[in-house]
């Protein structure tokens, strides 16, 4: 069967909430019986966010194939339990890049390489292709209606329009209804002009999306049906929710997924739907509540940590304990330290430079010392492990070659590693972008070590995203100071996981775990770790 494509698009401001609205969608076709897949189209000229700071465009989200990708995926993934792909993600970057690689090539024949056709063409194809096996295709446009840079997937997803016919494709459009309090009502004009700013490029929306703080009056619906030029029960509420996971049944009680279906006439029971209402009466009525401090530099955004903020939730659901998550800032090593007075266990997410390190080292030197459970992740591993070399083994120059040259480099650029492309090689000279230790690789776990019976696995794969690794030559002396590399490569060569042996739940990875925990799968590291919270804050 061929598969039904509806395409999401957003207006009049960013920041509606367009990735959600997509894997809420998703999740609930999920319920109804149907196979998904989720797209990203992405209007910016970057090849991808790979080299883009967190301030800008939150985190780098990372596929099993190591695609770094916009944070959006990562809702893909959590709501509906699919994995991305390379072919899940594009960029204008990309777009530009392959159709000149082709030109250069000759294999367009001489002609002139234009917007239309070429660009558009290589966003459809895009869209259209490895879609094998999916009722539907769920497809987010980047950015806002009116944005310059949107115009070439707005026209190809026109074009598809005709292609595919109607009863193959679907426009969904996410708006905002403001609220004026001077007037005392929501303004349904944002939207009617951003409708009128999609059908000025050919695509008249078949269903409305409306973001609003408040239940939307039937008046209202009514007059959005009537301007905007569509049936009014194709007019949903989109209402703030208390947590993300309430997302989907909202939606479905407005009957998003309902007239989905009826447009395409399709129609299957969403039978699918009571573990979502299980996992948020367990989300709002926890049996205990502990306090997770987490020690970055970006904490003034949350975005960059959104995948951490996800996982940890999924870990509290598991075992029916609510993280209250203490944001600290990495810069001010004494607020550090005071904050961390007050919580139940810490974690050093990744990152990336020497700012903030001091912060950051004083964390793992007090979660150390004072025997409060310590998660450290990519950069959190790195750390924790220099500061053991520094303040245990009195190797004051341990550091990084990150932060420079240095007599003691227990972190070092990784030059050479496999990967299922084979033997890849880095200098220092590599450009920035897309040259780190990408995607999903195996680890090879030690039985009988805390890595081991906490995964209960022999090997595991997972996603990393660096440049640097521990420097193997440093473990032996580190075992002396309690700290114990559970976790290699399968050639033995890089060490993935840590552990202290004279701790009750200190742990560092060099992978990014949070990137694979699901809502419905919670990371078995992310589920221990909040359960030592407690068990340790008990003991």
């Amino acid at each position: 069967m061929n598969p039904r494509y509806i395409f999401i698009t957003g207006g009049v401001t960013s920041s509606l909430g367009k990735g959600l609205a997509s894997a809420a969608l998703g999740a609930l076709l999920q319920a109804r019986g149907f196979s998904v897949i989720l797209r990203k189209l992405d209007p910016y000229l970057n090849v991808d966010p790979g080299t883009m700071s967190p301030y800008q465009h939150g985190e780098v989200y990372v596929t099993d194939d190591g695609t770094e990708a916009d944070l959006d995926l990562g809702h893909y993934e959590r709501f509906t339990g699919v994995s991305t792909r390379s072919s899940d993600y594009v960029t204008t970057g990309k777009i530009y890049s392959t159709v000149l690689a082709k030109e250069r090539r000759g294999d367009y024949l001489g002609a002139t390489v234009q917007v239309i056709p070429h660009i558009t063409d290589e966003i459809k194809h895009f869209v259209t292709n490895e879609t094998d096996g999916a009722d539907f295709v769920l497809c987010e446009i980047g950015g806002t209606v009116g944005d310059i840079e949107g115009l070439p997937y707005l026209e190809a997803i026109r074009q598809l329009r005709n292609d595919l016919g109607r009863e193959r494709t679907m426009f969904v459009h996410l708006t905002l209804l403001p609220y004026i309090p001077a007037a005392g009502e929501l303004k349904t004009k944002p939207t009617q002009h951003s409708v009128k700013e999609l059908l000025s490029v050919g695509i008249q929306a078949d269903l409305l999306l409306c973001r609003s703080d408040r239940p939307i009056p039937v008046e209202a619906k009514r007059k959005l049906a009537q301007f905007c030029n569509v049936q009014s029960e194709n007019v949903i509420a989109a209402l703030d929710a208390d947590n993300i996971y309430q997302v989907p049944l909202q939606y479905h009680e407005e009957g998003f997924d309902r007239q989905v279906c009826k447009f395409f006439n399709v129609e299957k029971p969403a039978t699918g739907l009571n573990r979502w209402h299980k996992v948020v009466e367990d989300f709002k009525n926890p049996k205990a509540i502990v306090k997770v401090g987490i020690v970055g530099k970006y904490v003034q955004l949350l975005d960059a940590y959104k995948s951490i903020i996800q996982a940890l939730a999924h870990g509290g659901i598991h075992h029916h304990i609510l993280p209250e998550l203490v944001w600290i800032d990495s810069e001010s090593e004494d607020e550090v330290i005071r904050q961390l007075q007050n919580v139940d266990a810490v974690l050093v997410p990744g990152g990336f430079g020497e700012r903030g390190i001091n912060g950051k080292l004083a964390a793992a030197q007090y979660a150390r010392e004072n025997k409060i459970p310590y998660l450290g992740i990519c950069f959190g591993m790195q750390l924790a492990v220099i500061e053991a070399c520094r303040n245990q083994l009195g190797l004051k120059e341990a550091s990084s070659t990150e932060f420079g040259p240095t007599k003691e480099p227990v972190v070092a650029l990784l030059t050479e590693w496999a990967s299922d492309a084979g033997v890849q090689l880095r200098t220092e000279n590599s450009d920035l972008g897309g040259t780190m230790r990408l995607g999903a690789y195996p680890c090879a776990l030690e039985k009988g070590s805390l890595a081991h019976q906490i995964y209960g696995k022999d090997l595991i794969h997972e996603r990393h995203r660096h440049r640097y690794e521990v420097n193997k030559t440093y473990c032996e002396k580190l075992e002396k100071a309690g700290m114990h590399f559970s976790g290699f490569s399968p050639d033995g060569r890089l060490p993935e996981i840590m552990e202290r042996t004279d701790h009750p739940w200190f742990v560092g990875v060099q992978f990014h775990p949070e990137l694979k925990s699901r809502l419905f799968e919670p990371h078995p590291l992310f589920a221990a770790f909040v359960k030592a919270a407690l068990d340790c804050r008990k003991n």
